[in-house]
Parts: structure tokens; C-alpha cells; sequence
């Protein structure tokens, strides 16, 4: 067996024999050849390990025609996008893992715009010198919100770790027990509080805190109040919290700024739509909130953004710390949230034209009456071996927002009587483009709330031959 194996090792052939095979010439014509040169060493790197391990190499499989058509394969699939388009049928309108909010067409475009040539990024036309990149943002969030100043980092997250390093560094924050929230990724608000430099002061209990808790923790070292929006959990039964209006009181008495971080946030009132409502940023202002953060790519509807919005005195020194730069947004997220956030200034019909906002208002008999309309297609497409049904079900709003509402939808239960639904779920996966879906009681389901063209998902069936 070593012989055989060292045999087998001789008749690899170099890496520089391949480079000069006729056949690596196309590639070399349109490839850097250090890419190239890496593809057929880590090729051979695999064939050699094989040959040692034991595994069946013939000496076909050897060859350089064998060796190069394997390289073209190999470089045809590392050219592909890593990042594709997939289609959620999942029932969670806005899903982390697939990338939260679909953007509106207009900010769609104006990536398109801004990626494809120069653009007047922190550039005053009028005067002809260097301006400042979130202008035309803090216009738009203070006009939609009514507070005196905003600014944008790049997520939430951020926002909220600059208005802590900005305001409270060094000293301390006093925020509810029932409020030091963990949200997805194991971030957590005492572990951003600590590396932003500010002291936690925790007050109350897990279920009650109360205005005299915060009033007894202030000293002369308290430099924030902050309240966290319980966006992912919902505390039901004897507990009490204390409202913003309380903590503003409590911070005008004691010359302390609040803080709150909204979380998702909110922009119009859901509670028009028949859905519970959501904080919104505007009565938040009105209430006396310092300093307001929330998330752009949620209930709002934009790119991945966090917003802040507040008094001008503390917004000016959150956009002046070096920080702010570390976490400033580039030219297509600013671009994209310029569109959006335009929408909701302008747009008559603002749930029509942000796509977040269209599947959470859609009717049921709308979604229902297009799933009457793909059933037989997705029949015809899977097969009389699969029992289809459509029914009953809820979706979710998703990433924190709402998490005790469910809003009725209508699913496609998928069922095969030798198929279990892991494998259902993994060949919907495998189509052109992958449809993901969610798998209930061991069936998998197709959850049509966020499906607008029932063609999104019939021909990807056609082309996985299912």
C-alpha cells in the first residue's frame, strides 16, 4: 500500500505543468495568475492528503485534463456571489438571518446611483467646501420627528455605545434591572455599557422598579438616565416600570439627561392597521427625551442604521467625538436611508411603498386568495407524492419588535409520506433561489404573508426538479 501510494504521489503533476497546459491559458488570460497558481496547489494539496489517507485515486483522476477540469469547476463556483437572493416564506417578516428589512425601490435605486460615480458626499456644492456627511439625514429625522438635532451611525447598537461613551464616561448611568435586555448575538446592555466607559447603576427589580429607585440612586457621579425598550420580551403580571414622562421629571430635577433606546422604533402608528402599537420616535421626542435611539432597518423599514435623534447640545457632541467617526455610515447606506426616510415625509400611502410595512398591513382574504391561486401550481410543480394544504396559521413581526403579537396569515403545510420535513426544508432550500420556509408538528410550511409574486416560488420547484 505505501508503494502504491508513493506511485501515486510521482504522477501528480507539478503546478507548473498546469500553468502551461493549453488548457489553463484561457484562465490565465482572464485570471490573476496567483489566484490561479493558489486554485491548483490547494487541488493537488487535496489529491496528495487522499493518496495518503488511503482513499481510492485512480490514475485517471491523476491526470492534468482530469486536475484542470476540476480547477475550472472550482474557480466557476468561487466566482459565484456568497451573498444571494433567497425567498422567505419563513412567517417572520423581518428575519435577522435574511437580512431584516426589504428595501422600498427608491432607496434601491439610489444605491445604484451613488455606487456607480462621484458623489457630493461631504461636499458643499453652494460654498465649494468640505461639508458634512449626515446633513441631509438630520434634516429628514428631525422633520420627521420634531427633535432639535440628529445624527447616524451604523447600527443601533452603536448609537446606543456613542451616547453612553459621549455622556457618560467615567461616571455613572442609572437604568431599571427589568431593562438590561440580552438581544440577539449575545449582546448585551451591561457589556456595551461597560466597554463604553460609563458605570452601570442598576435600580428596581427584575418585575418593578419605581420613580423613588432612580431618585435614591442619584449622586453627584450619575450622568445619564437611561430606559431600554423591552423590545424582544414582554413582562406580564405584577410587575411596574417607570414611564418616560417619570424619568424626565426625575432628570429635569436632578439636571440629568435621559436617555432611551427604542429599538426598533417607529415612524407611524401601527395601531392605524390593526396591529399593537410601537413607541414612536416623534411622541417619544414630544415626551422630553434627551437623547433617542432606534433602528433603521426595522419597523422603519431602511438599511441596517442606527439613528439618534435628540436636544441639540448632546447630539453636537456625539457627532464631534472621535468615535462617531469609527462608526459613521458610507455613502450607499446614507444614500438608502435618504430615499426612505423621504418616503415617509412625501408618500400619501407610506404603507404601499416601504415593503416592511406592506406585509405587516396585508389583508388575510389578499393572502389568501393568492394562495388559493398557487396551490395547484405547487402541486402540479411537486408532484401527486406530496399532499398539499393551505390553512390557518400567524407570522411575526420578527427582530425583537412585537414579540408577543402574532398577526394571522395563511401557510402552505407541505407533507410526504417518505420524506420527513428536515428533507422537505433542505430540497425548498436547494432551489434557484432558495425558498426558506419554517418546519411545524413535522410538516413544513410555507408562510405566505411575505410572498407578493406566488412566481417566487413555482419556478425555483421547476428547476430543482422536485
Amino acid at each position: 500500500m505505501a508503494d502504491q501510494a508513493k506511485n501515486l504521489l510521482r504522477e501528480l503533476p507539478s503546478v507548473d505543468h498546469l500553468l502551461h497546459h493549453p488548457k489553463s491559458e484561457p484562465l490565465l488570460a482572464r485570471l490573476n495568475r496567483d489566484y490561479v497558481t493558489q486554485q491548483c496547489r490547494e487541488i493537488l494539496d487535496e489529491l496528495r492528503s487522499a493518496i495518503r489517507q488511503g482513499k481510492s485515486v485512480g490514475a485517471k483522476e491523476l491526470a492534468e485534463e482530469s486536475i484542470l477540469s476540476q480547477l475550472e469547476t472550482r474557480i466557476g463556483l468561487d466566482r459565484e456571489p456568497k451573498l444571494i437572493r433567497v425567498i422567505n416564506a419563513t412567517g417572520t417578516v423581518l428575519h435577522t438571518n435574511l437580512g431584516r428589512a426589504v428595501l422600498p425601490q427608491p432607496a434601491i435605486d439610489a444605491l445604484c446611483r451613488v455606487g456607480s460615480s462621484a458623489v457630493n458626499l461631504e461636499y458643499d456644492l453652494a460654498q465649494g467646501e468640505r461639508g458634512r456627511r449626515e446633513e441631509m439625514i438630520e434634516k429628514l429625522l428631525m422633520n420627521l420627528t420634531g427633535a432639535e438635532a440628529a445624527t447616524v451611525v451604523n447600527n443601533n447598537a452603536a448609537a446606543v455605545f456613542l451616547g453612553l461613551n459621549t455622556v457618560a464616561n467615567g461616571k455613572e448611568v442609572i437604568v431599571s434591572r427589568g431593562e438590561l435586555i440580552e438581544i440577539g448575538g449575545s449582546f448585551r446592555i451591561p457589556e456595551i455599557m461597560a466597554k463604553s466607559g460609563a458605570i452601570l447603576r442598576e435600580v428596581g427589580s427584575t418585575n418593578r422598579t419605581h420613580p423613588e429607585d432612580y431618585e435614591e440612586a442619584v449622586n453627584e457621579n450619575t450622568a445619564l438616565l437611561l430606559k431600554v425598550h423591552t423590545s424582544n420580551y414582554k413582562i406580564i403580571g405584577f410587575s411596574s416600570e417607570v414611564d418616560l414622562t417619570q424619568l424626565v421629571e426625575i432628570g429635569k430635577k436632578h439636571k440629568i439627561p435621559v436617555m432611551e433606546d427604542l429599538g426598533s422604533g417607529a415612524l407611524v402608528d401601527l395601531s392605524r392597521y390593526g396591529l399593537p402599537k410601537e413607541p414612536l420616535a416623534a411622541e417619544r421626542i414630544a415626551l422630553g427625551a434627551d437623547i433617542l435611539t432606534f433602528s433603521g432597518d426595522k419597523i422603519l423599514g431602511g438599511p441596517q442604521a442606527g439613528l439618534v435623534v435628540g436636544k441639540g447640545t448632546w447630539i453636537k457632541q456625539m457627532s464631534k467625538n472621535p468615535l462617531h467617526r469609527a462608526l459613521r455610515c458610507g455613502k450607499l447606506t446614507l444614500a438608502a436611508l435618504e430615499a426612505t426616510l423621504t418616503l415617509y415625509q412625501q408618500s400619501a400611502n407610506i404603507v404601499e411603498e416601504i415593503p416592511t410595512l406592506k406585509a405587516f398591513t396585508r389583508s388575510l382574504k389578499e393572502i389568501e386568495e393568492m394562495g388559493e391561486r398557487l396551490l395547484p401550481a405547487l402541486q402540479t410543480a411537486l408532484g401527486k407524492e406530496f399532499r398539499l394544504s393551505l390553512e390557518d396559521s400567524t407570522s411575526q413581526i420578527g427582530s425583537g419588535a412585537l414579540p408577543t403579537e402574532e398577526i394571522p396569515t395563511k401557510v402552505i403545510a407541505i407533507q410526504h409520506d417518505g420524506m420527513r420535513a428536515e428533507r422537505i426544508a433542505q430540497r425548498f432550500r436547494g432551489a434557484n433561489p432558495p425558498i426558506i420556509g419554517r418546519i411545524k408538528d413535522n410538516r413544513f410550511l410555507l408562510d405566505l404573508r411575505t410572498i407578493f409574486d406566488p412566481n417566487d416560488l413555482i419556478p425555483n420547484f421547476k428547476q430543482t426538479g422536485s
